[in-house]
């Protein structure tokens, strides 16, 4: 099957031991909920479903959005990591001076002397055989002057007529220099050596809110987390909180920690990467959160995750970090399914906490909580954590959040395959089962039931591994991918396309 970007396929799924763990997004909670359904098993790295769903037993776990019914895995066509820095919107060509002679006397006979000999021109200055009919030398070089500052002035005018338009015709909060536009805190409030959650809690609890979005034309029927990145008003959160009052233009609302209530516009937002950028205007309490690097964690490092589980607001807990570039996948239809190489916590992380901040020590954001693993769900209800949740990597936050306030959208990675994602895992690679012509993948000599084990060196379990480490690049980025044929490895390299998403 193949999702609504054309870029993914799964085989069918086969059963899974009754013991496995499922993952489920730990999303918008809702206040209304449909009867729970039970996902098909999966034997592919962790996926993530929602917690209103009747979690299915399998090994890995199944991460979802809040929607009740819970996800469901589409295949997904063979991807990378959404990023780059795609160009913003185009600016208006600034007119300058036409070019072109200015008429003269060049080249025909000298008045009074009909049929003479034609003129010799010196430097564009003509001969003159009349003191009445001569023109200073200043003329010409004065006329181009100011031909070039009218034109440079018409450049000025109509340049900032079309930034004028751009900015009407763009969404709302939406900035064209993306986070260079906005002003974004780098800092570390607290120094390394701080070992206080309450410290941590005291920094990143203003910075932190609560989302209400519409859902299924109920307002507030959605809730989730957020938390400020700059100081115009910016506000990120998981995608799959918002989805449905993204679609059908419903009420989205955020609610900070001394319960202000604010209406917000929604920027833009990515299915794949599970993330939303909201803007509010006029809220002057916003503080910025610091933005970190999850790429400097280590396994075992103590992190705090805040948010609204349970639609309990300003909701602070603590654990460390179990792991990281873990695989996992949200979403319950092939519209709206995500990979993501998250970061694993044991953090109590809950329905609710979706979109919320996961921090460090020092009180930088390093992860977006998005995701928790379930073993079932539980008798009359949702079932909650067990401490196993997962976050989107700030670093990707970045990348996408960058993308969407400048355009509007967000862009992914793609070479133009589809790989395998479902049935019996070998744990030994990626199989190719199509090739799309005139992709990257075609370019670089792929075939179908080519086995793809590993990206630039590193070891590629399945296709949900695949698809998770490319989109850890940039479009636009060349990678090498070793592919197995025949019994024989050998390493292509792909130039990714990219796909918006």
């Amino acid at each position: 099957m193949t999702d609504q970007h054309g870029d993914h396929s799964e085989s069918p799924p086969a059963d899974s031991p009754s013991d496995g763990a499922v993952t489920e997004p730990i999303g918008g909670l809702r206040f209304r909920h449909d009867e729970p359904r039970q996902s098909g098993p999966r034997t592919a790295p962790p996926a993530w479903t929602p917690p209103s769903a009747a979690a299915p037993t399998q090994p890995l776990p199944r991460a979802s959005g809040p929607h009740p019914s819970g996800p469901q895995l589409s295949g997904p066509q063979l991807s990378g990591r959404q990023g780059g820095f795609p160009p913003g919107p185009p600016r208006g060509p600034y007119p300058g001076p036409q070019q072109g002679s200015a008429p003269g006397p060049w080249n025909a006979p000298p008045p009074g002397f009909p049929g003479g000999p034609p003129q010799t021109l010196v430097l564009g200055r003509p001969e003159r055989s009349s003191r009445h009919g001569r023109l200073g030398g200043w003329v010409w070089p004065t006329v181009a002057a100011l031909a070039m500052v009218v034109g440079l002035l018409g450049g000025a005018v109509g340049g900032a007529a079309y930034d004028r338009w751009v900015d009407s015709t763009s969404s709302p909060g939406a900035n064209r220099e993306g986070l260079d536009g906005v002003d974004t805190r780098d800092e570390a409030p607290l120094p390394p050596e701080n070992g206080s959650v309450a410290a941590v809690a005291q920094e990143l609890l203003p910075s932190t809110v609560q989302i209400a979005a519409e859902f299924d034309g109920q307002e507030g029927g959605a809730t989730g987390s957020g938390f400020v990145i700059d100081r115009q008003g910016h506000v990120i959160t998981n995608n799959h909180v918002v989805a449905d009052a993204a679609q059908n233009d419903g009420l989205i609302e955020i609610v900070d920690t001394d319960g202000n209530r604010y209406t917000a516009e929604l920027v833009g937002r990515s299915p794949v990467y599970d993330l939303a950028v909201l803007f509010v205007e006029d809220a002057p309490n916003l503080r910025p959160a610091a933005l970190g690097a999850s790429r400097d964690l280590r396994i075992g490092e103590a992190v705090v995750a805040i948010g609204s589980p349970l639609g309990l607001s300003s909701t602070v807990t603590a654990g460390i970090v179990s792991a990281l570039n873990r695989p996992v996948t949200t979403g319950d239809s092939a519209d709206d399914t995500s990979y993501i190489d998250a970061v694993q916590t044991d953090a109590a992380i809950n329905p609710g906490n979706s979109g919320g901040p996961l921090v460090n020590l020092r009180g930088e954001v390093v992860g977006v909580n998005s995701a928790i693993a379930t073993t079932g769900g539980g008798l009359g209800g949702e079932s909650g954590n067990i401490g196993v949740g997962f976050a989107i990597p700030i670093e990707q936050v970045r990348v996408t959040a960058d993308q969407i306030l400048k355009t509007g959208e967000a862009r992914y990675p793609i070479i133009g395959a589809t790989v395998q994602t479902g049935g019996r895992d070998s744990g030994e690679g990626a199989v190719v089962e199509e090739v799309q012509s005139d992709t990257p993948a075609e370019r670089a000599g792929l075939e179908t039931d080519d086995v793809i084990t590993a990206v630039d060196g590193d070891r590629v379990a399945n296709g949900i591994a695949l698809i998770v480490m490319i989109r850890t690049h940039q479009p636009g980025e060349t990678i090498e991918l070793t592919v197995r044929r025949g019994g024989e490895d050998r390493q292509v390299e792909v130039t990714l396309d990219s796909k918006v998403g």
